[in-house]
């Protein structure tokens, strides 16, 4: 079972973010379950969210047997002239490209609504968690940053390091260098939980997995995997917010 979360945005003046729904997906992807969490809820009450157009029911199982229109629009279409290099800067086999993957590495972002999708990060059974992502921020981080991050290398060693003054979400998860460049930042679904574990004495690495250059956009330059060792008793996505609502 593959999982994604659905988050939703809210507008000015908070621009909050919170966890609002989740697609579980059979390995076979033959089998799709949508639900809303208990995120919905919240963000209901604190800033106004209501059920999207295709999910009315915040307490309703949806059921098909294959992709939602909601996530399936979200994915290149594979017809595109560009999507083999599209999935080149995602270091996917285009003979083997997955929508579920590709939703959960690009966020299956759109300029016409406030959503992002993410996967589900969970603890493997030797203890430790693993997951990659885009380098989040890169438009936004100093000249000199962004010069450094030009002569970033592939398998390059990234430290990972607990932001307290975020101007826009207080905690963040920044992404620096050896020689003490901050590059960047990991998505905003990370940081609740590798806060947690890095306070509980967690050991989180990064490092550089693949880079794009010619032609891509900032969001797409800079593929990180992190990975580490985590507290027994830690699980992340576990909160409330991540719980589903309904049957």
């Amino acid at each position: 079972m593959s999982t994604l979360f659905v988050a939703w945005q809210a507008p000015d003046p908070t621009r909050a973010w919170f966890p609002i729904g989740r697609l579980d997906v059979s390995n076979d992807r033959k089998d799709y379950v949508f639900r809303y969490t208990h995120g919905a809820k919240h963000a209901h009450d604190r800033a106004g969210f209501e059920p999207l157009i295709a999910f009315p029911d915040f307490d309703r199982r949806y059921e098909a047997n294959a992709l939602f229109p909601l996530f399936k629009n979200r994915v290149l279409e594979p017809n595109r002239k560009d999507f083999a290099e599209y999935l080149q800067w995602l270091d996917m086999d285009p003979a083997n490209a997955d929508p579920i993957e590709i939703l959960g590495l690009t966020g299956g972002e759109r300029q016409t609504d406030s959503l992002e999708v993410f996967p589900e990060v969970r603890k493997l059974s030797d203890g430790t968690i693993q997951c990659r992502f885009f380098l989040h921020g890169l438009r936004h981080v100093s000249a000199a940053a962004r010069e450094r991050a030009e002569r970033l290398s592939v398998g390059e060693a990234l430290q990972v390091a607990i932001e307290v003054n975020n101007p826009a979400t207080t905690y963040a998860v920044q992404l620096q260098t050896a020689d003490c460049h901050m590059i960047g930042w990991a998505p905003r679904y990370l940081v609740d939980d590798l806060r947690a574990a890095l306070l509980d004495h967690s050991t989180i690495t990064a490092k550089v997995q693949r880079i794009n250059r010619l032609g891509a956009p900032f969001a797409r330059r800079v593929l990180v995997e992190l990975r580490g060792g985590v507290p027994a008793a830690f699980e992340p996505m576990t909160s409330d917010e991540y719980q589903v609502m309904g049957s």
